[in-house]
């Protein structure tokens, strides 16, 4: 089962899909299965039956995402998360090859669709976790152990914040 945390803005997400869901995308498909059903036949109604199923899917996953925003809970940034590897930091590691990777630590309910985010229920989030810069890491894999240095530790707020002080001072 996967760990019920989530940051600020996975969260916001939800709630955006949610209320797309609902209020948009579900009323015009909803028309549109309106609309086949007058046309008569309904078993040989392409249609009708693509919509129709369509409607399911929105539905099932309309149900999913308000009773996953009931269970979930909203982990924000906290100054003590400064210089260590927490739940939302951003990381970037480097191995003995130079392979480098850098990465978001988040919610199961935020990796779809993002290549450099990784669920903290990841093997690699979790041997990261409560590390420092300059820390080795032992990760196991399917292929063994692999072991990766921890570059740099950010969190978006201070990622706002550093970029946003004047420079030269």
């Amino acid at each position: 089962m996967a760990t019920s945390i989530i940051t600020r803005e996975g969260h916001e997400a939800l709630k955006s899909e949610l209320d797309h869901l609902w209020r948009v995308y579900r009323p015009e498909i909803t028309q549109k299965v309106t609309w086949a059903a007058s046309l008569g036949d309904r078993s040989e109604n392409a249609d009708y039956q693509y919509n129709k199923k369509l409607l399911r899917e929105i539905d099932r996953r309309i149900r999913y995402l308000r009773k996953r925003l009931e269970d979930i809970q909203v982990v924000d940034y906290a100054p003590e998360q400064e210089g260590k590897v927490f739940f939302g930091a951003w990381v970037e590691i480097e191995n003995d090859q130079g392979d480098t990777k850098k990465f978001r630590i988040v919610g199961y309910d935020e990796i779809y669709g993002r290549l450099d985010y990784i669920s903290i229920d990841a093997p690699m989030a979790r041997a990261l976790l409560k590390k420092e810069e300059g820390d080795e890491v032992v990760v196991q894999t399917p292929q063994g152990e692999a072991l990766w240095y921890i570059n740099s530790i950010s969190y978006p707020s201070t990622l706002a914040v550093r970029t946003s002080q004047p420079s030269g001072s």
